[in-house]
């Protein structure tokens, strides 16, 4: 297996899905969670992905995972949401 297939699975999930954990990108795209993080990397260093250390407690044992999303992506405002400048009348 080449290492731009994965890599581009992996950028194709997380345009699609948005934020997403390393774990989610594993269990959706059938890639072992230690390429997906070395895949996570690169895409970094190509400027491609933003990542994120989380850590979270589950029944008060500490989970360790990385938070990803596509770089200088903006979401679209929500449905009625204010501007600046309507909130500033």
């Amino acid at each position: 297996m080449s290492s731009t297939k994965p890599m581009n699975e992996i950028l194709l999930y997380v345009k699609q899905h948005g934020e997403c954990l390393d774990s989610e990108i594993a269990r959706a795209t059938k890639i072992p969670i230690d390429s997906v993080h070395l895949q996570l990397v690169e895409l970094k260093a190509a400027n491609k992905v933003m990542l994120c250390d989380s850590i979270t407690f589950v029944n008060g044992k500490e989970v360790r995972s990385t938070i990803c999303r596509i770089s200088g992506y903006i979401p679209p405002a929500k449905p009625g949401a204010k501007s600046k400048k309507q909130l500033m009348l």
